[in-house]
């Protein structure tokens, strides 16, 4: 692959995730603002993120399988579609007045399954079409994309939604998965063929997915440390407004600039990452921001200055992809191409599932004690946690494994793209 074939592949791939993901982002604000405006109900919020989050974790580990056993832009653009349809269908439902809620449930339902198949083939078609000392820098510009689009699309869903409608919001998203579907063809992507039998049945596929994650220690140390970042670090920094409406004030301008601090935070991370690929000692960007998860969550406990506030969540922004860019990276580079399907499912589970987990148990006891108690007491666990996982015996079997300069298995081939889709 020349040098000028694979960046065009790679900036024709992440434009057209780019795009649809705006769109998608556009929904996800607008369905959001419009069930909180129209029925004011803490019990249909919550239905929402039910819908919106369970079905992406349960459908993530069989994605994964679909991931490995087809090809992966084919499986993207067939999830996309999906989408797309969905939504159009509940936006000309709803130019006719049928605004049912169990239509909206729905719609949201079938997009978070739709994202649990799309998000492991994204994830492993990355390192099919990148050079993989290109990889981190790669995973840094995808990175640095979200995170604008994360400032870029609040601020679009509002003045479409105050000026619009939600069903104007609703047609740009099918408008931008059209685009982005466009642009994915364009991308020649081959089917991994394995080593093994084509011919093995799915669920021989599923568990042997499930084995590979739990014997392979690497990747299981990974997965925990991702489990422990959301629940203890993500899930908590989530009651921050509420800390600073409590504590600092209830003007808008404080919250606003609040999310602003951690969103810039992030991309400003992200082009760094892009401009400069970081480190190669994966393994210690990984181990040294958890520790600074850790650190900068028990400090915003003790915090009683609102700008030093704003300035930790700035930190706390800034070590994000640091933390999940190189997570992503190792996991890229270290798992056989024709398994990473199956292993970033489970990296989906894991993201889908321990965010709410945490939630369920922080955001009850919000209302019995302080946030700040929390966040003090979140940033200690994870610390000790985070301490304990590298330097037990397993940790360090895991660090060791990683730090390794073993090149990913050879075991899986392309197939081209024409007898790749005879097979399937």
């Amino acid at each position: 692959m020349t040098d000028r074939t694979w960046r065009r592949n790679v900036a024709l791939f992440l434009s057209g995730q780019t795009v649809s993901l705006f769109g998608s982002m556009l929904v996800q604000y607008a369905v959001m603002w419009h069930l909180t405006l129209e029925t004011k109900s803490g019990v249909v919020m919550a239905l929402a993120a039910v819908f919106g989050f369970l079905p992406q974790a349960i459908m993530s580990i069989f994605g994964g399988v679909w991931a490995d056993r087809v090809n992966r832009k084919m499986l993207i653009i067939l999830a996309d579609a999906t989408i797309a349809l969905t939504t159009l269908a509940l936006a000309l439902l709803m130019m006719f007045g049928i605004y049912d809620l169990w239509l909206i449930f729905l719609t949201l339902a079938i997009r978070s399954t739709g994202a649990g198949i799309q998000m492991p083939a994204v994830s492993a078609l990355i390192p099919q079409i990148t050079p993989q000392d290109q990889l981190m820098r790669v995973n840094g510009i995808n990175g640095a994309i979200q995170s604008a689009m994360a400032l870029l699309a609040p601020a679009v869903a509002g003045v479409l939604y105050a000026t619009a409608s939600l069903v104007s919001i609703f047609f740009v998203d099918v408008v931008t998965a059209v685009i982005g579907i466009g642009m994915l063809i364009l991308v020649p992507v081959a089917t991994i063929r394995r080593a093994s039998d084509e011919h093995v049945p799915y669920f021989v596929d599923l568990v042997e997915g499930v084995r590979y994650v739990a014997n392979h220690t690497f990747v299981r140390w990974l997965l925990l440390l991702f489990g422990i970042v959301f629940l203890l670090a993500a899930a908590p920094s989530y009651l921050t407004p509420l800390m600073v409406a409590r504590t600092f004030g209830e003007e808008v301008w404080k919250l606003t600039v609040l999310e602003l601090s951690f969103s810039v935070g992030m991309l400003l991370a992200g082009i760094l990452i892009a401009i400069w690929a970081g480190t190669k000692n994966r393994v210690g960007m990984i181990i040294f921001t958890s520790v600074a998860f850790a650190l900068i969550t028990l400090v915003m406990g003790l915090t009683t200055n609102l700008y030093v506030f704003f300035a930790l969540m700035f930190i706390f922004g800034l070590a994000v992809p640091y933390f999940s860019t190189p997570a992503m990276t190792l996991l890229q580079e270290k798992v056989e191409p024709e398994k990473q399907g199956r292993v970033f499912g489970f990296v989906g589970i894991v993201m889908a599932v321990a965010m709410p987990i945490g939630m369920g148990v922080f955001g009850p006891l919000a209302d019995v004690v302080s946030v700040e108690s929390l966040l003090v007491v979140a940033g200690s666990l994870m610390l000790v946690v985070v301490i304990v996982a590298v330097t037990v015996p397993a940790g360090r079997r895991a660090i060791a494994e990683a730090s390794a300069a073993v090149p990913v298995s050879e075991s899986a081939e392309p197939v081209d793209e024409v007898e790749a889709d005879h097979h399937n």
